[in-house]
C-alpha cells in the first residue's frame, strides 16, 4: 500500500512540472504545433527510458516512473491536440505533430536507456 503514496507524490509533481512546462514553452515560442506537449513527451520518453535502465529500488521506481513520469507524460492531451488541429483545418501539421511524437518519443526512449546503460555499466 505504500506504493500509492510513492506514486501520488510523484503524480503530484509530474503533473505541476508538466503544467510548467507547458506554458512556459508556449508563452516563449508560439506556434500551431503544440510545441510544449511534444517537449514534454520526448522529455518523459528519454527520462523513462533512462529510469527503466537504472534498476532504481521499487519505491523510488514507482515516484519516479509511474508516478512523475505517469503524470509529466499525457498520451490524452496528445490525442487531443492532434484532433484538434485536424478540426482546424491544418492536418499536415496534426500529421507532423503525431508522427514527430511517436518516432522522436521511441527514440527518446531508447536513447535515455541507451545512455544510461553506456555511462553505469561499462
Amino acid at each position: 500500500m505504500a506504493e500509492i503514496g510513492w506514486i501520488a507524490a510523484g503524480g503530484f509533481l509530474g503533473a505541476m512540472a508538466r503544467y510548467a512546462m507547458v506554458a512556459f514553452v508556449s508563452a516563449r515560442w508560439p506556434t500551431r504545433l503544440p510545441l510544449g506537449t511534444l517537449l514534454v513527451n520526448l522529455i518523459g520518453s528519454f527520462l523513462l527510458g533512462w529510469i527503466a535502465s537504472s534498476g532504481l529500488n521499487e519505491q523510488i521506481a514507482f515516484f519516479l516512473g509511474t508516478g512523475f513520469m505517469g503524470a509529466f507524460t499525457t498520451f490524452s492531451t496528445f490525442k487531443l491536440e492532434s484532433v484538434n488541429l485536424f478540426r482546424r483545418g491544418e492536418g499536415k501539421t496534426s500529421l507532423l505533430y503525431m508522427g514527430m511524437t511517436y518516432l522522436l518519443g521511441i527514440g527518446a526512449a531508447w536513447l535515455g536507456y541507451l545512455i544510461h546503460m553506456l555511462l553505469f555499466t561499462l
